[in-house]
């Protein structure tokens, strides 16, 4: 079993940034996609950010379009942790962010149905 917990999360206006953290235990491996989704207020779970192993060593990052170049998703496998930094927030990223884990495979990295593991998820909201 995979455990993961979010944290970050928090009140900001419009334009100003945060980091989220997802904290990883139990039988995670660095070849895990890691993934990040967020789910607004009466919508449906969304897409946001991941990043998956090569098979090379080196990982590939995906952004939605509306992340791209505002988010950055790293990973640190040593202590386990992904992080989203968002910058430029915007009241439309108002939402609850949710860490997610699924083994390297193939399939959508854009489908959450492809994640077996979620966290919590943390509160962003953004003041217009």
């Amino acid at each position: 079993q995979v455990q993961l917990v979010e944290s970050g999360g928090g009140l900001v206006q419009a334009g100003g940034s945060l980091r989220l953290s997802c904290a990883a235990s139990g039988r995670t491996l660095s070849t895990f996609t890691m993934g990040w989704f967020c789910q607004g207020s009466g919508k449906e779970r969304e897409f946001v950010s991941a990043t998956a192993w090569s098979g090379i060593g080196t990982y590939y990052t995906y952004y939605t379009d509306s992340a791209k170049g505002r988010f950055t998703i790293s990973r640190d496998n040593a202590k386990k942790t992904v992080d989203l930094e968002m910058n430029n927030l915007k009241p439309e990223d108002t939402a609850v962010y949710y860490c997610a884990a699924r083994p390297f495979q193939m399939g959508s990295i854009y489908d959450s149905t492809r994640y077996g593991y979620w966290g919590q998820g943390t509160q962003v909201t953004v003041s217009s």
